[in-house]
């Protein structure tokens, strides 16, 4: 298992391209010690005294993974410092779009690139556990987009981010937007190497996702409320759900929009369109 996050050793993490079809492998990018310690002979007498043997080996064991976990994160950060020095060269703003599953990312990105393309060039990082469904999506809207499928890991990686940026090759003076695998939990606890992470929820979920996944708000510099014209047909206090998450994280820039009617999206084009060209602060 893997020590950070549970998603299973078995991921094989593979990228691949939209406009060449190649795929390769990027199994280096979910690489963990499984290598295990054992300073104990597995050939025990089965006395009272080995009851007391086991609270010191549990202990060790737990000391291990999490001194795994703060290296495993570690590694990640100094490749994501990588990632973002390697942007900033090329005056490129890099978004982390993080969600639960149908919270409207892709659509939301296919509205945007459709939208405000033309204005400034938009590529995209899909990250799914599997298909090309996303990627083809946002191929379709006029992108140029590779796809890293996890397999069964559930967040994409700076290392996977890297390979997948030297792939895409985006243009000078652009946008990447990369969509994590669909999770509030683990696609928050690891930096890409993005400018910011941006949680998108939707009106369906309920208000209090804010304060049920709070890390995933905190991270975040921006949140996108969608599918507000669903409001009139679901129970949902938008007023409460935005008191949630300014306690949580009281800086959080927020945009209501919908993605399929229009609703609210000039605004959000408006600071895309800010942090790329005037280089805003966040």
């Amino acid at each position: 298992m893997c020590l950070t996050c549970g998603c299973s050793d078995n991921a094989r993490p593979m990228l691949t391209d939209l406009q060449s079809g190649q795929t390769q492998s990027l199994r280096a990018a979910h690489d963990h010690d499984h290598s295990h310690d054992h300073d104990h002979d597995h050939s025990h007498d089965h006395d009272h005294d080995h009851d007391h043997e086991i609270a010191p080996a549990v202990t060790q064991q737990r000391g291990r993974i999490i001194r795994l976990e703060q290296d495993m994160l570690a590694k990640n950060n100094l490749l994501a410092e990588r990632n973002r020095g390697w942007l900033m060269e090329r005056d490129i703003l890099a978004l982390n779009l993080i969600s639960s599953p149908g919270a409207g990312k892709t659509t939301l990105l296919e509205r945007t690139i459709r939208d405000f393309g033309s204005k400034l060039p938009i590529s995209v990082i899909e990250g799914d556990q599997a298909t090309l469904h996303d990627a083809e999506r946002i191929q379709t809207a006029g992108s140029k987009v590779v796809q890293i499928n996890t397999g069964t890991g559930c967040h994409l990686e700076a290392d996977m981010t890297a390979r997948a940026l030297r792939q895409l090759d985006p243009p000078l003076h652009s946008v990447v937007m990369i969509e994590n695998v669909g999770n509030l939990v683990c696609p928050a606890l690891f930096d890409l190497g993005e400018r910011a992470k941006v949680v998108i929820m939707s009106v369906t979920e309920g208000e209090n996702k804010p304060v049920k996944y709070p890390h995933a708000f905190r991270a975040s510099q921006v949140m996108i409320l969608n599918k507000i014209d669903l409001l009139p047909y679901v129970n949902f206090n938008v007023d409460q759900c935005l008191g949630f998450a300014r306690e949580v994280n009281p800086a959080l820039r927020v945009f209501q929009v919908s993605a399929t009617r229009g609703d609210g999206l000039l605004e959000w084009y408006a600071w895309l369109h800010g942090q790329s060209v005037y280089n805003e602060p966040l």
